[in-house]
C-alpha cells in the first residue's frame, strides 16, 4: 500500500508539473511582451490605444484602427458564421441520413485542415472579384450610409470578415456537432413522449447543450481574433476606424505580419511588441469572460435540472 501510495503521489507531482508548463508559458509570454514594449509604454502610455494615427517616420503610434479592425471583422465574422455551423452540425448530427454523415464529418473537417495562405489566394482571387461586384450593384441609397460607404475596390473588412467566417465554420460546427451527439438520448425521447415534433426535440437538445455550444462559438470567436495572412491579403490594410463594410482597413495580425520585420528603430519596434501585446490581452479577455459565461450558465443549467428533478420526486411522493 505504501508503494502504491508514493507511485500514485509521484504520478500526482509529475502530471502536475506537466499542467504547471501551460501557465509557466502563458505568463513567460505575457512577461516578454510587456518587457519588449517599455518604451512604446512609457512613451505613449494608455494614449497608445485610442490613438488613431500610425506613422513610423514621426515616431507617433497609435492602435486604435488595428484594435478596431481586429474586432470588428470577427466580431462580423461570427455573426455571418455561427448560424451556417449551427445549422451543419443540427444537420449532420439530427437530420442527415446515416449514409451522409461521415463524407459530411470528413468534409467539414477537412475545411479547418486549409492552410490560411491558401485561403487567402482563394479570397484574393475569388472573393474579392465578388465583393467589387456587390459593391458596383449596391443602391445609391445604400451607399449613403455610413455601412455601405467607400469606393468598390473589392478589398476591405466585408471581404476579410466573409473568409475569416469560411475559416471559422469548420471549428464551431465541428464542436458544436458533437456536443449535440453527445446529449443523452433520455431528451429527445422524453420531448417525444410529451408530442414535440422533430424541431421541439432538436429545441430541447440544444437547450440541453447550450452552454457547450456557446463554447463552440466563442472557440471560432478566438480563431478570427488570431488569423493573420487570409486577412492581411484582402482587408485592405490601411489604418482607419470606419463602420463601412467596404472600406480598407487593417488589424493587430496583419500588422505584426506586415511590418515588423521592416521595422529598424528601437520605439518602432517597441510599438509593435506592444501591439502583440493588445492582442493578447485582448484574447484573454475573451476567452476568460467566455469561460465565466459556460460556467455560469452550466451552474443554472444544473440548479434547474435538480430543481426539476426535485419536483418531480415530489409529485411521485
Amino acid at each position: 500500500m505504501t508503494a502504491r501510495g508514493s507511485d500514485d503521489r509521484a504520478f500526482r507531482v509529475a502530471t502536475g508539473f506537466f499542467a504547471a508548463i501551460v501557465l509557466l508559458i502563458v505568463l513567460g509570454i505575457g512577461f516578454e511582451l510587456v518587457r519588449q514594449s517599455l518604451l512604446s509604454i512609457q512613451r505613449f502610455g494608455l494614449s497608445f490605444w485610442t490613438g488613431k494615427t500610425w506613422d513610423p517616420v514621426s515616431g507617433v503610434f497609435g492602435a486604435l484602427p488595428f484594435i478596431w479592425g481586429t474586432l470588428y471583422s470577427a466580431v462580423l465574422a461570427l455573426l455571418i458564421a455561427t448560424p451556417v455551423s449551427l445549422g451543419i452540425a443540427i444537420f449532420i448530427s439530427e437530420l442527415s441520413p446515416h449514409s451522409l454523415r461521415q463524407p459530411l464529418t470528413y468534409v467539414t473537417e477537412l475545411l479547418a485542415a486549409i492552410p490560411s495562405i491558401v485561403y487567402g489566394l482563394w479570397g484574393v482571387f475569388v472573393l474579392v472579384p465578388f465583393v467589387r461586384k456587390v459593391e458596383v450593384v449596391t443602391p445609391q441609397f445604400l451607399k449613403s450610409l455610413p455601412l455601405f460607404k467607400g469606393p468598390p475596390l473589392g478589398v476591405g473588412m466585408l471581404s476579410a470578415a466573409l473568409i475569416l467566417a469560411v475559416m471559422v465554420v469548420p471549428f464551431t460546427s465541428s464542436v458544436a456537432r458533437e456536443i449535440l451527439k453527445n446529449v443523452p438520448s433520455a431528451q429527445r425521447e422524453a420531448a417525444y413522449a410529451l408530442g414535440a415534433t422533430r424541431w421541439e426535440a432538436i429545441k430541447v437538445a440544444m437547450g440541453y447543450g447550450k452552454s457547450g455550444i456557446i463554447g463552440a462559438v466563442m472557440l471560432g470567436f478566438g480563431r478570427a481574433l488570431g488569423e493573420t495572412m487570409a486577412v492581411t491579403m484582402v482587408i485592405g490594410n490601411t489604418p482607419r476606424v470606419s463602420l463601412s463594410l467596404f472600406a480598407p482597413q487593417y488589424t493587430m495580425a496583419a500588422v505584426l505580419a506586415n511590418e515588423f520585420s521592416e521595422a529598424a528603430e528601437s520605439l518602432y519596434i517597441s510599438a509593435l511588441v506592444e501591439i502583440g501585446l493588445v492582442l493578447f490581452l485582448i484574447t484573454l479577455i475573451i476567452n476568460s469572460l467566455s469561460r465565466l459565461l459556460i460556467w455560469s450558465m452550466a451552474r443554472s443549467g444544473s440548479r434547474s435540472r435538480a430543481a426539476a428533478a426535485a419536483t418531480l420526486a415530489e409529485a411521485a411522493a
